[in-house]
């Protein structure tokens, strides 16, 4: 035993010595060394911080740990895809009740949220409707003789108001004729919109207000009309119980919707991007490209096309401009702009067309001195939303929602994947969806019972109705058609929902129904988010023991293509690592070569006084595995700083899909004991492997080859 340790010095001391007396070549090999390991500290430090940012984006957000559906399902749960009728064909799971119980007996289970997810429709924004409401209703107020002051000055502003509307609309109209050979499929708007226009029309309009309101109404409010369809993809939950689970979510405009009420939230993003005025979100994102990429109006034929629509959008503005507002609207960006020009439309074009040079000046101007003027978001907390949606059927459901407020997920406002969400309760989620709620059943068995109605399947409506089939026939049951085609139980329920559909912005529900009843999937959070794999065992194995069709699915599976993306740079990763480690294996070994067939002679003098081969090939390999050692941990060291540097300062993100990655405007890279282990690990290895080749040639060198190479 002590011959060992005795050989290990000798052997460890010359190959030290070694080391030092080739300093040159040992740099040019612990250089590469050095920057190998650094890459895997950097780049495996980045990778995981990425993950975890992304892990708790979508955990947080929407996700949870763990998704759970149907297994009946004939596709794929995705929560940031196709979903809803048009999309994924996620079968239903009866009873949230029962999904709660069994999975409340899985141990790592913390919490479980209800959730369906959708897309429908809402028409937002015609202000020239809600003008015209109100001018009928100052002409109402004057004609049931309200002769007060304030009633007239409002009757004259409303007016004033119409009129500006009408002088915009027929601007549009004549500069369409301009253009246009052929004018003659706008002739008749035309002449419509001429008639509005003349003075005559308003001269005679206080002798039959109401007349000439509804030829406004039935000839002018289609053409003026601004309203914007609003295709909005919603979640439906348990508005309370998300709220306390996902600690993410934040109200940031109104109130959370009341337990027990039926309500609509709108999220920050969406309200943003699709429920502001068009010029006021163009102007926003053209400040954020210049503030936070640095780009420049002058250079960037992006930025130059939206300054250019958006100096033509000031119709949207215009429409809202009554006298008041445009006298006031007049005096302001006349004054700014230094201009005589009484024009608001012109004032307006001009003031719109921006440059880099007073783009500043005038996104500030806009925002201080026109925006507290105008309705800068169609929709505000406190409206109600009339939101149509595609039953399972096929059936067009609507539902008239209170806008409560607005929320967003902290850290990721400006992220369109975490954004895009916005939310609704769960009970009119399932009437929007085409399942039967408590209420909705109980009126559908109120008109069943009254008209006598039995359920027949629809394929079979002819048999049963004619007689061609026979009595114990067992298609003609209470039990509601499987089909997609709807059945009378669907037809019932849409009678029951055209009913309520007037009150139902207003009607309570009892919080029970939020448990009692149809889900399409539910999240799941854990108590130890790293068992994960484990969890999903249990979870299928309790729906199994319960007889529950359930299938389980890990947050990174259950988003799609978005939860695979940490898969994609993984692979990237290790395999630029798999490349750095080729690559400095092949460097290395040549290098070491060079060197050993430079040192023959040293190699035939160790022979010749007795070393054996063994002794020759342990020092070519104690000096690859001191070299790897040294110069790996030189790049270790200088990859913990480097990933500590940028843990304080933060990688930006480049664009709003990042920031949904980097679950945050910055990435706050942190170091790990495992990447510097794996990085050591990889650097020993390379080390070794490259010094097996040279090992053996200087093995195979004899004290003659050694002599012969001397002379």
């Amino acid at each position: 035993m002590n011959a060992f340790w005795d050989t290990l010095k000798v052997v460890a001391q010359i190959a030290l010595r070694n080391l030092f007396a080739s300093r040159i070549k040992t740099f040019i090999v612990g250089g590469i060394i050095t920057f190998g390991a650094w890459i895997i500290v950097v780049g495996t430090s980045l990778l995981d911080s990425v993950d975890q940012s992304m892990s708790r984006s979508i955990t947080g957000s929407i996700a949870g740990d763990i998704q759970v559906y149907s297994a009946e399902s004939k596709e794929t749960l995705d929560v940031f895809g196709g979903f809803g009728p048009s999309g994924n064909d996620i079968a239903p799971l009866a009873d949230f009740a029962q999904v709660r119980r069994t999975l409340s007996t899985v141990p790592n289970v913390a919490a479980v949220v209800p959730m369906g997810i959708d897309t429908a429709t809402v028409t937002a924004g015609n202000s020239v409707d809600q003008v015209l409401a109100r001018l009928r209703e100052a002409a109402s107020n004057i004609q049931n003789g309200d002769k007060s002051a304030a009633t007239a000055a409002d009757y004259t502003s409303q007016k004033d108001h119409v009129r500006q509307i009408v002088r915009v609309l027929h601007g549009d109209f004549e500069n369409i004729k301009k253009v246009r050979t052929d004018a003659s499929d706008v002739a008749e708007d035309l002449a419509f919109v001429q008639k509005a226009n003349s003075e005559e029309f308003w001269r005679d309009f206080d002798r039959d207000p109401y007349a000439n309101l509804e030829f406004l109404e039935n000839r002018i409010a289609s053409l003026a009309s601004d309203a914007d369809m609003l295709f909005l993809r919603y979640i439906g939950t348990d508005p309370g119980e998300f709220r306390r689970t996902f600690d993410r979510m934040t109200i940031v405009e109104g109130q959370p919707i009341p337990e027990g009420k039926r309500g609509f939230l709108f999220s920050k993003y969406v309200y943003e991007e699709q429920v502001k005025l068009r010029t006021a979100r163009t102007l926003d994102k053209v400040k954020v490209r210049r503030d936070d990429r640095k780009e420049k109006i002058a250079d960037e034929p992006e930025l130059q096309r939206m300054i250019k629509e958006n100096a033509n959008n000031g119709q949207e503005i215009l429409l809202q401009l009554d006298g008041n507002k445009t006298s006031v609207f007049r005096s302001k960006l006349g004054t700014f702009l230094h201009s005589q020009t009484t024009d608001v439309g012109q004032l307006l074009t001009q003031f719109l067309s921006m440059n880099d040079d007073n783009f500043d000046e005038r996104y500030q101007f806009y925002y201080k001195e026109l925006a507290p003027s105008l309705q800068l978001y169609k929709v505000r907390v406190g409206d109600t939303l009339t939101i149509k949606a595609y039953t399972r059927s096929g059936y067009v459901q609507s539902a008239n929602l209170h806008v409560f407020g607005i929320f967003a997920f902290k850290g990721l406002e400006k992220s369109p994947q975490a954004g895009a969400m916005n939310m609704m309760d769960l009970v009119s989620f399932r009437e929007l969806y085409g399942y039967l709620t408590a209420d909705r059943e109980k009126e559908i068995r109120d008109l069943r019972a009254k008209s006598g109605a039995k359920e027949i399947a629809r394929e079979n409506a002819d048999a049963q109705l004619f007689g061609s089939a026979s009595k114990d026939d067992s298609t003609a049951t209470d039990t509601p058609s499987p089909s997609n085609i709807p059945s009378l139980t669907e037809e019932l329920s849409q009678i029951a929902g055209s009913r309520q559909r007037s009150q139902e912005k207003d009607a309570p529900y009892d919080p029970g129904q939020l448990e009692q009843g149809v889900v399409l999937n539910a999240a799941v959070f854990l108590k130890d988010a790293h068992k994960v794999g484990t969890t999903i065992t249990a979870i299928e194995s309790a729906a199994g023991r319960d007889k529950i069709p359930l299938k389980a699915l890990s947050w990174q599976n259950a988003v799609g293509i978005t939860g695979q993306f940490t898969v994609l740079m993984r692979a990237v990763l290790y395999t630029a690592v798999i490349i750095i480690f080729l690559v400095a294996l092949i460097i290395i070994n040549n290098a070491l070569v060079m060197a050993t067939l430079e040192r023959v002679r040293e190699f035939g003098t160790l022979r010749a006084i007795g070393a054996q081969r063994r002794f020759i090939w342990s020092m070519l390999v104690l000096e690859s595995i001191v070299t790897g050692i040294l110069f790996g941990a030189l790049g270790i060291l200088l990859g913990s700083l480097f990933v500590s540097w940028l843990g304080q300062r933060g990688i930006p993100a480049w664009n709003d899909i990042v920031t949904f990655f980097f679950s945050g405007p910055r990435l706050y890279p942190a170091l790990a004991s495992k990447n510097l282990v794996l990085a050591l690990v990889i650097v020993i290895v390379v080390s070794v492997v490259s010094s097996t080749y040279p090992a053996w040639l200087a093995m195979r060198v004899s004290p003659r080859q050694a002599m012969q190479s001397e002379e």
